[in-house]
């Protein structure tokens, strides 16, 4: 069971070969945890009690993502205007994508759960470019207002990490989540390229 409806989360999930169905946990993403990591796995774990409610004999997979730069959690914009003005704080530098992943056997209440991060370095992307990315919408269901994985891939000069932790879903934490509740995936041929 996931509980996220990120499209982005159910492609990564589905190139694992993991058999799943898609329950949205409705939860609210404020909190007051001071820092990235523990905030994106508190985060992926109220998402995965909120869907063990509904299915309370799953196993679930919960996660959330931000994007941290100057000690600034940044999660998805709320208009395009916030979104612009994150992609500014971000161009010319480094930052951190911190992705948190939760399994949880709701049967059992066992939980694991950690986080992974990766360093994005975007270049100093001008205002027009920015600009006509926000318009596009894709930068609204983006925690930091950018997928790395469409047309800001394009403002990206390196990436220190794994990618799929930058786009929503760590596979390579997700196996040894899974690994840790007896789960062992086989390795897809697009994790063997890696």
């Amino acid at each position: 069971m996931l509980a996220s409806g990120s499209p982005r989360r159910r492609e990564l999930l589905a190139r694992l070969g993991v058999p799943f169905e898609v329950v949205v946990s409705g939860v609210d993403e404020s909190s007051a945890t001071p820092t990235a990591p523990e905030l994106t796995v508190e985060l992926a774990e109220r998402k995965a009690r909120a869907v063990a409610v509904l299915r309370p004999e799953d196993l679930i997979l919960g996660s959330d993502t931000v994007v941290e730069v100057d000690g600034r959690i940044l999660g998805k914009p709320a208009s395009p205007a916030e979104a612009l003005a994150m992609l500014r704080r971000l161009r010319g530098r480094t930052h951190r994508v911190v992705t948190g992943v939760v399994v949880l056997d709701a049967a059992s209440g066992t939980l694991h759960g950690r986080a992974a991060v990766t360093a994005v370095t975007m270049r100093d992307v001008p205002d027009a470019e920015l600009t006509a990315y926000v318009a596009t919408g894709e930068s609204m269901d983006a925690a930091g207002a950018y997928a790395i994985q469409g047309g800001a891939a394009a403002f990206v000069t390196a990436v220190d990490g794994e990618l799929d932790t930058v786009i929503g879903l760590p596979t390579a934490l997700v196996r040894e989540l899974l690994a840790t509740v007896g789960i062992a995936l086989p390795v897809a041929a697009a994790d063997a390229d890696r």
